[in-house]
């Protein structure tokens, strides 16, 4: 492989016509410019200069490699400035997957902060939720995810959280059948019809029931908490939803009251620290917003 510092030289002499001015250029020493000159001859097996006078001309090889070399110390030259631009935060593209309630409400805030304070950073989201966040992460398509988990859940394989909100459950009724003051007792909706997630989902739900002593009679199953909302707000049944989604959206026709579980909502990369400054700039845009 050819070595950059002698590559240089030659395309310092091609520019400026001598190895004298070359040096100059360099702020090297004659002697090091021409011995680069040769190790780059020997390296190469090519004859780049001819000797003119008490001067050096480039030969045809030495004029087609010094013009490679000039594209060649070009890009290295902007990919440095790309990176010292990115390693500061003037510049640097951040990939963000998120939930819906989390994009709903937290990556908002999140932006608005780094508009302000990082306006060099473009951050590219996508919607998804664990365990899909997760398979991306690890697919490298995303470098952070927003997430969650319940706290019984286990971490997945090389994904590193950090916990950055307590996300309450809140019961949901219609307006007029809202439970009186006090605990919210599950058991005491236990005849009433539930509108649940789908199969995946439900399970923290399902999980609450059962520690209040009943299966749900699950009447309907939707992922849109608009949707489930509004389920509710018909008649058609009761549901658990987290503060997060309420605060995305809450039907007038619902009352709410809080439970004392909660989901954890955190930020999930894929392997372990350091990240590049650009990631860390918007975990810590998403973690001041949720606190």
């Amino acid at each position: 492989m050819i070595d950059l510092r002698r590559l240089e030289a030659l395309v310092a002499v091609h520019r400026t016509g001598s190895v004298s001015a070359a040096a100059a250029e360099l702020h090297y020493g004659q002697p090091t410019i021409s011995h680069h000159l040769r190790r780059l001859e020997a390296e190469t097996g090519a004859v780049l200069l001819q000797r003119v006078g008490r001067g050096v001309r480039l030969t045809p090889e030495g004029v087609l490699l010094a013009r490679r070399g000039e594209e060649v110390l070009g890009l290295l030259a902007r990919a440095e400035a790309e990176l010292a631009a990115v390693t500061s935060l003037q510049a640097g593209r951040v990939r963000l997957a998120a939930f819906p309630s989390g994009a709903a409400t937290l990556v908002p805030d999140a932006l608005a902060l780094l508009a302000g304070r990082h306006p060099g950073i473009e951050l590219e989201l996508t919607e998804a939720e664990p365990p899909e966040a997760h398979e991306l992460l690890r697919a490298g398509t995303v470098d952070l995810a927003l997430t969650f988990a319940y706290p019984d859940q286990p971490e997945p394989e090389q994904i590193t959280s950090v916990p950055i909100l307590d996300d309450p459950l809140h019961l949901v009724t219609r307006d007029d059948a809202a439970p009186s003051a006090g605990p919210v007792e599950l058991a005491a909706w236990s005849g009433q019809p539930w509108v649940a997630g789908c199969e995946r989902c439900r399970r923290e739900l399902l999980a609450l029931c059962a520690d209040a002593g009943f299966t749900p009679a699950i009447a309907f199953a939707s992922d849109d908490y608009v949707a489930v909302q509004s389920l509710v707000a018909a008649g058609l049944g009761v549901t658990v939803l987290p503060g997060l989604a309420l605060r995305a959206h809450q039907h007038r026709g619902v009352a709410t009251r809080r439970l004392a579980a909660h989901r954890r909502i955190q930020l999930s990369t894929y392997g372990a620290p350091p990240r590049p400054a650009a990631v860390d700039a918007v975990a810590a845009a998403l973690t001041e917003v949720a606190g």
